[in-house]
């Protein structure tokens, strides 16, 4: 058994990685000391882990399934293989050595947990975000979305910062702000993708504001009353964006320029979606890499 679900755990963890590169936002980037490139990415295999599972977009054939121990008959069970991945993230933690996590991403994490004394509240956060993705596919306020990301996004965040060593409640609420506009942004781009999945994630007191309806959000494109939408929810990115960018000036080094990079992917993202005069629906707008290294020099000037 051990040697031929060996080439399945490798694909697994290779397939999970690999996506980093499409992200909107550096994940490790060359730049950062080693060490940290080791440790972004084992925190950032555990998060895109979690998400695939929640979205049911685990990789043909069931070797995730397998790693956690889920039988062939609950691998398409979404909350089965969450709270398997939850109960192997809780041997990550575990005092002994032994037994050890069964999925490889999980293995590669438990090295950075120990380095950085890591808690389990922000991955639990993560996992509970994608529980939520289960139960509650519309959102009622935008105050109830900010819950939300409270959970899918902001521990990210504050992994990044915890990883890095450069944790103070100020910097969290900073960071805070820029991961929850991320997530917005990402839900922005994501309009037409979400409701094939059975989810809105933009909120149905601003939608009756703006008097568009779900069966709009199915259109080809977008008419004026859902692109005003769009510009109002983007607005909002765009202001937290700006709360959280003194974040970058708080710190030096390399650590700036990631920092940097996160929140001119945003700001990048935002313009796309502007320049796309707010249509989002025929596919997400994307970022040139000219406007986001140009994006990436205002943030490290600290203007807006």
């Amino acid at each position: 058994m051990r040697g031929s679900g060996t080439p399945h755990a490798g694909d697994a963890e290779r397939g999970t990685l690999d996506k980093a590169a499409a992200e909107n936002f550096p994940v490790a980037p060359f730049f950062l000391p080693r060490a940290w490139r080791t440790d972004l990415m084992a925190v950032y295999g555990f998060a895109r882990l979690v998400d695939d599972i929640g979205d049911g977009d685990l990789a043909p054939g069931g070797a995730d399934a397998r790693l956690l121990g889920v039988s062939p008959t609950d691998a398409e069970d979404r909350t089965v293989l969450l709270d398997a991945f939850e109960a192997d993230l809780h041997r990550v933690f575990a005092t002994s050595s032994r037994p050890g996590p069964r999925h490889p991403l999980l293995r590669r994490l438990q090295p950075t947990v120990r380095r950085h004394a890591l808690t389990p509240e922000p991955f639990l956060g993560l996992i509970a975000a994608n529980r939520q993705d289960q139960l509650v596919a519309r959102y009622e306020t935008y105050d109830d979305l900010l819950a939300y990301c409270e959970l899918s996004a902001n521990p990210v965040g504050r992994l990044v910062l915890a990883v890095t060593g450069t944790s103070t409640p100020e910097r969290i609420r900073r960071s805070d702000a820029i991961c929850t506009a991320l997530q917005i942004v990402e839900h922005l781009q994501d309009v037409a993708e979400d409701l094939g999945r059975d989810r809105i994630y933009l909120p149905a007191a601003d939608m009756k504001r703006f008097h568009v309806q779900e069966r709009d959000l199915a259109a080809k494109t977008g008419g004026a009353s859902v692109r005003a939408l769009v510009a109002y929810e983007a607005q909002r990115a765009s202001d937290l964006l700006n709360e959280g960018a003194p974040l970058v000036g708080s710190v030096h080094g390399r650590l700036k320029l990631l920092l940097a990079g996160f929140v001119a992917g945003g700001r990048a993202a935002i313009r796309a979606i502007a320049a796309a005069e707010y249509d989002v629906l025929p596919g997400p707008p994307e970022p040139g890499k000219i406007q986001l290294l140009r994006e990436v020099g205002v943030t490290l000037r600290g203007k807006r």
